[in-house]
């Protein structure tokens, strides 16, 4: 079966007889780039941002921001700013509301309770281990407080509603974050984290950064008790002495503040020749680790200063459209810079989010994996991202990979309300360190913060000076990688097909497969024709005209094998589609439309967790922002949800409910389809 699909694909590819100047001119390109590169510069960037950052308040974040403006303005760059985004609990950008500032001078977590060996006698010290303190953790009375310490194990709530923790210092192996209000309605004092990512890393300390009782960042009227983590070593002693049946008691003394202040964040530009067209690069500041992401704020300052020496050295000609720098906390960041700069926005035509590790070459799943945009927004960008990395990495030797758009940081500019199709490259660190104490310089391999930078690079020049020519290049691209895309989307059902027991599968697996062929040709479709972003004016006629032929052969390949499978089973009639019974779940659907009120995904942080009816928090669940994606307000619902199926895969869950849900809390607008 792959072999036909091979077949085809080749067959479907001697259509094309374009000669691609863009190929010759992306090789240079990356020549170039890597020829300049400074990969010690690179590592002490990275030093420099991980020295601050590692204590992450929002003092040290104004450092940051301050030093990579510094660092950006002596490179050369224009328009570099310092923008002071509001950190005052009340905010709102998009569905999102920004963060009270934090601050903390002192923080340490000490046992009192049996006497114990001197090794667990200072169970966390925030001078010696800042990530040992959980971010926005409440403050302590001036000499501390000393209490019991209760073991509400995994967290469940129906345990947890049961419980007196008056006084007391809960222990979780849950998720903290998670059960913070309930354990601060039932009257903790504090917390102490002993999840964590990686269990193996005994004599390190996981990092709380998700503190609000709504949602990831501490708000006004949430409440404040403080949080340590412990090391693994450090909770099998304190559960050690609980089983043996010690009280364990503690003194916790935490010098912090929450106020309203700032969240800055630092921008700065390699201006193009006068189009008012940019490039963004743009990755979070704002966390502890080096990898996590001192590592991708460096490869992005170093792309743009490698580009910017090129450029006025004159080894490469200043490109047409300006390339752009954005180093911002997560998500408050950029949520924050696209609500203030729309028609900018509206400007910029592609970008690279770079929020990655830059692990070891010997270590496994170190190489990079570059997640692509969303069905809803497919682009010619993947194909070139991907041919990008090929060209690049078969330099160097090194595997790299794909994989569908994921949430999990700011990639979410491919959202349409927003309209930048956007790709993040990521990879493992090898030792699992992300969010970590563990998560230090010396687990940096500079060659991978050379790729890094490399790609960005590389990404942002080409994208920034591609011209006509360029861009029906870019629509080749597209179209090749279109085929393999459409080949894929069929295979799944000619194997079936081959396998089927009866008539009644058979009809069902030609529905199937011809709704998701007919949903793929015309994602890829769309990724063809993207490239009038960059050229208007480029002819991409002929390369829509074979992807609708390379669907109608692939459509007939689909019902041939549906056919054979019924000869060999000796069925008298003829196999038609039969589509599925009706979901349930959806009834209705088909007359309700869903009308987006703001950009961006929906975290709920202004609604209490109580208060959710058991609907999920939408801030980094891809599902949700994927449908969320579909609702351009005039899809019915019935219609958002099969492209969301058909791009994601079969589920049960709720949308219809989900949804209204969220127009009965204002958060969308429901509307009848007329």
């Amino acid at each position: 079966m792959k072999r036909l699909i091979q077949i085809s694909i080749a067959v479907a590819l001697t259509a094309q007889t374009f000669a691609a100047p863009g190929e010759t001119r992306l090789a240079s390109v990356i020549g170039a780039v890597a020829g300049e590169v400074n990969n010690d510069r690179a590592m002490e960037y990275m030093h420099e941002v991980y020295a601050r950052d590692r204590w992450f308040t929002f003092p040290k974040f104004d450092e940051t921001a301050r030093y990579l403006a510094r660092v950006m303005d002596s490179a050369g760059l224009s328009a570099v700013e310092v923008v002071p985004a509001p950190a005052d609990g009340v905010s709102r950008t998009g569905h999102w509301t920004a963060p009270l500032a934090w601050d903390v001078k002192d923080a340490r977590l000490e046992v009192l309770e049996p006497a114990p060996p001197e090794e667990f006698r200072t169970l966390a010290d925030y001078q010696k281990a800042p990530a040992s303190l959980a971010m926005w953790s409440g403050p302590t009375p001036a000499g501390g407080v000393t209490a019991e310490v209760v073991d509400i194990g995994k967290g469940k709530r129906s345990e947890i509603e049961k419980l007196d923790l008056r006084g007391k210092i809960a222990m979780t192996s849950a998720r903290p974050s998670g059960i913070k209000w309930l354990l601060a309605k039932k009257g903790a004092l504090g917390v102490i984290n002993t999840d964590t990512e990686n269990p193996d890393l005994k004599d390190s300390y996981d990092w709380v950064n998700s503190w609000g009782d709504k949602g990831w960042g501490l708000t006004k009227g949430d409440s404040t008790p403080f949080c340590f983590s412990v090391t693994p070593r450090q909770a099998e002693w304190l559960r050690g002495q609980m089983a043996d049946g010690k009280t364990v008691r503690v003194k916790a003394t935490v010098d912090s503040r929450l106020y309203e202040g700032t969240y800055p964040y630092a921008t700065g530009v390699l201006r193009g020749t006068g189009s008012e067209e940019e490039v963004l690069t743009l990755g979070h500041t704002a966390e502890q680790g080096a990898q996590d992401n001192a590592t991708g704020v460096a490869a992005m300052v170093e792309a743009l200063s490698t580009l910017e020496r090129l450029v006025a050295s004159g080894k490469l000609p200043r490109p047409r459209r300006s390339i752009r720098l954005l180093a911002m906390g997560e998500v408050y960041g950029s949520m924050h810079y696209i609500q203030e700069n729309p028609e900018r926005i509206r400007n910029t035509v592609a970008a690279i989010c770079i929020d990655t590790p830059a692990g070891f070459y010997h270590l496994a799943k170190t190489e990079y994996t570059f997640y692509l945009n969303p069905h809803v927004a497919k682009s010619y960008v993947d194909a070139f991202t991907m041919r990008l990395a090929k060209d690049y990495f078969s330099r160097v030797g090194r595997p790299f990979h794909e994989a569908p758009y994921m949430m999990g940081t700011d990639s979410f500019l491919s959202d349409p309300t927003i309209g930048t199709p956007t790709v993040w490259p990521y990879s493992s660190s090898g030792v699992h360190t992300h969010h970590n104490s563990a998560d230090t310089p010396d687990h940096v391999d500079p060659r991978s913060l050379k790729d890094l930078t490399v790609v960005t690079a590389a990404f942002l020049y080409f994208l920034a000076s591609a011209d006509e020519a360029d861009a029906a290049w870019l629509a080749e691209l597209a179209l090749s990688r279109g085929y393999g895309q459409i080949a894929a989307s069929v295979e799944p059902f000619l194997d079936r097909a081959f396998s089927a027991p009866d008539i009644e599968t058979l009809s069902r697996i030609l529905h199937d497969g011809l709704e998701k062929l007919d949903y793929s040709a015309g994602r890829e479709r769309q990724a063809v024709e993207s490239v009038r972003r960059l050229a208007p004016g480029v002819d991409v006629g002929p390369a829509v005209r074979r992807i609708d032929e390379f669907r109608s052969a692939e459509a007939a390949r689909l019902r041939d094998a549906v056919n054979r499978r019924a000869s060999s089973l000796r069925l008298a009639q003829a196999v038609k589609p039969v589509p599925p019974k009706p979901d349930p779940k959806l009834a209705g659907a088909e007359k309700l439309i869903v009308r987006r009120k703001s950009f961006g995904t929906l975290p709920l942080d202004d609604l209490p967790v109580d208060q959710r009816e058991g609907w999920p928090s939408g801030a980094w669940d891809t599902r949700l922002a994927t449908a969320l994606y579909w609702c351009d307000g005039k899809r019915n619902l019935a219609e958002v949800v099969r492209l969301t199926r058909l791009e994601l895969g079969p589920d049960d869950f709720d949308f219809a409910g989900y949804f209204q849900f969220l127009g009965r809390k204002g958060h969308v607008e429901l509307a009848q389809q007329p």
